[in-house]
C-alpha cells in the first residue's frame, strides 16, 4: 500500500519503491533489478549496473505510481501490516507449498533435457548442476524456517516478549545470507541459459523446463520480498 510520505525518485530505494507502487515488482523483474537480495540501494544505482537508461524507467514507475492512486485501497494487499501469523502463513501456503509441488517434477524435466540434449548443448550440464544445488538449499532452507524461526516469530508475536523476540530475530542475518545464496544460483541460472533464451528447434520438454524455470524466479522474488523487505525489517526494528 502506497506511503503518502514515499517520494520517487532516482535516490528512492528499490526495496521501497517495491514497497510503495503496485506491481512495480513486475517492472522490476522485466528489466532485471534484483529487488529481493539487492533492493537495499538506490534506484540510480540499480539502473546503472544494467546499463540503463533512468528516464524511461522512472517514468514507467511514475505511470505505475499515478495508476495505483485510482484504485481503491481495499483492492490492494497491504502486507506490511499483516500481522507476522497472517503473513506466515501466505508464505508457508503460496510460496513453500509452490516449492514442494515444483522443485521434484522441475528436477525431472532438469535432468531430461541434460540427458537427451546435453551433447549439442554442454551447457544444460551446468544447468543441472545449479538446478539441484538451488533445490538443495531451498529444501534445507523451507525445514529450517517452518520447524525452527518461523515458530518462534509466532510465539513472540503471541508473547510479546523481548526475550522471545531476541530468539526470533538472532536467525534472521542467517537467513538473509541464503537468501543471497539463492539469489546467486538464480542468477547464475539466468546466465547459463542466456535469459532462458531457446535454442532452434528446442522440443517442448525444453520450452517447458525454461518456462518453468523462470517461473521459479519470479515466485522466488515474491518470496523473499516478503520476507527480506517486510517480515524480517518489522522484527528488528
Amino acid at each position: 500500500m502506497t506511503n503518502n510520505n514515499f517520494i520517487l525518485n532516482r535516490d528512492a530505494i528499490v526495496r521501497e519503491v517495491v514497497l510503495n507502487i503496485p506491481r512495480s515488482d513486475e517492472l522490476f523483474k522485466k528489466h532485471k533489478i534484483d529487488f529481493c537480495c539487492g533492493g537495499n540501494r538506490p534506484l540510480h544505482e540499480a539502473i546503472t549496473e544494467l546499463g540503463l537508461e533512468e528516464s524511461p524507467v522512472l517514468e514507467a514507475l511514475e505511470t505505475l505510481q499515478n495508476e495505483a492512486s485510482n484504485i481503491q485501497v481495499s483492492d490492494l494487499q497491504d502486507w506490511t501490516n499483516l500481522s507476522y501469523s497472517s503473513l506466515i502463513d501466505h508464505i508457508v501456503h503460496r510460496h513453500h507449498g509452490y516449492l514442494v509441488e515444483e522443485l521434484p517434477d522441475l528436477s525431472a524435466y532438469v535432468t531430461k533435457i541434460f540427458r537427451v540434449h546435453g551433447t549439442d548443448h554442454p551447457e544444460l550440464g551446468e544447468l543441472h548442476r545449479l538446478f539441484h544445488q538451488l533445490k538443495m538449499e531451498l529444501e534445507q532452507h523451507m525445514m529450517k524456517e517452518e520447524q525452527i524461526i518461523f515458530p518462534a516469530i509466532r510465539h513472540f508475536e503471541a508473547t510479546n516478549d523481548d526475550h522471545d523476540k531476541s530468539i526470533a530475530v538472532s536467525r534472521i542475518h542467517e537467513l538473509e545470507a541464503e537468501h543471497d545464496e539463492a539469489g546467486s544460483l538464480l542468477k547464475q541460472i539466468r546466465e547459463v541459459t542466456s535469459d532462458f533464451v531457446l535454442p532452434p528447434g528446442a522440443c517442448t520438454t525444453y520450452r517447458m523446463t525454461f518456462q518453468r524455470l523462470e517461473a521459479l524466479e519470479s515466485d522466488m522474488f515474491q518470496h523473499v520480498h516478503l520476507e527480506n523487505n517486510i517480515m524480517f525489517p518489522r522484527l528488528e526494528a
